[in-house]
């Protein structure tokens, strides 16, 4: 039995008990996902938050039996997701915001720390290249946004990204690879017009 499992099962023994114990479990990574998804530390905030609400409300109505069935990590990722859309929606209605990513937060989980010998130029830069991806990564379309995120940031197998998304694993591995590409591309564009203003 994992820690998801055993998790299933102590909230399906006492919710209010077991709950904490979800939040602090999966607070981290429903927070990163919504700051990749998003781009904006508040709406980030806001997203993950909500979803552990409606998590809440969600699993206090269901039984013993349904709750232990669910595979939590997937659930109440498809819930971040949803509070992302929502946000991005109500975002989009308003006009557009500078983006305001928080580099420490927005690290993928497994970016190596900064060696403590590394000398502050260094670590300014890796900050700085991690703002540019990230706000490289906001710019993609929302399905392969969402693919790779859960892809690369989150580390979701390919099955289990199926299962989250409801779409077929070709439908998904084609996203995550088009994401991809799409990335490459908007490097490729960056250096293109760095290269023209060094020798305009």
């Amino acid at each position: 039995m994992d820690a998801d499992e055993r998790l299933a099962q102590a909230l399906a023994e006492d919710l209010d008990r077991a709950f904490e114990a979800l939040v602090v479990a999966h607070q981290d990574r429903l927070y990163t996902i919504a700051l990749r998804m998003l781009g904006d530390r508040s709406d980030a905030e806001e997203a993950a938050q909500d979803a552990f609400v409606r998590a809440y409300r969600a699993l206090a109505g269901y039984d013993g039996g349904r709750i232990r069935e669910l595979r939590l990590r997937g659930w109440l990722t498809t819930i971040v997701l949803n509070r992302c859309r929502t946000l991005a929606g109500r975002r989009a209605a308003r006009g557009p915001r500078p983006l305001s990513i928080d580099a420490e937060a927005a690290r993928p989980f497994a970016e190596p720390e900064t060696p403590a010998s590394a000398m502050p130029a260094e670590v300014a830069e890796r900050h700085a290249e991690r703002e540019r991806w990230a706000a490289r990564l906001v710019e993609l379309p929302l399905p392969y946004r969402t693919a790779l995120i859960l892809r690369h940031v989150d580390g979701l197998s390919y099955p289990e990204l199926a299962r989250t998304l409801g779409r077929p694993e070709g439908t998904v591995k084609a996203q995550v690879h088009r994401g991809i590409a799409m990335l490459r591309a908007l490097l490729e564009a960056e250096r293109r017009r760095e290269l023209q203003e060094m020798t305009a």
